[in-house]
């Protein structure tokens, strides 16, 4: 059985959803920011829900640095495999809600 994401307590954030669901269940703004964030690393004008992080040249490197921008940003920490494993925004903003909900 696999471990959930772990969950930092941070100020101002209550973790609460907000708008409407994707098909992933993860809300529609947060897989938006998500879409963002990697459009920043992977320097691409646009990044959709479903887009394959590896197909659009994703490499370790880059992933090691959006997994510690998820962190710091959500308060969330994904692991290497699961963050590999979920391979585009929409089950990256999944992720950050299961560590959202906690255990």
């Amino acid at each position: 059985m696999e471990p959930s994401p772990q969950v930092k307590e941070r100020e101002g954030q209550d973790g609460a959803s907000e708008g409407q669901s994707t098909p992933s269940g993860a809300p529609e703004p947060l897989v938006r920011e998500v879409s963002a964030l990697w459009e920043e690393y992977l320097d691409s004008s646009e990044v959709g829900a479903d887009d394959d992080f590896f197909a659009l040249g994703g490499n370790s490197l880059i992933g090691i640095k959006i997994i510690d921008r998820v962190a710091e940003d959500y308060g969330v920490e994904v692991s290497v495999r699961d963050f590999y494993l979920a391979q585009t925004p929409a089950r990256v903003a999944e992720l950050i809600e299961q560590g959202r909900a906690g255990p």
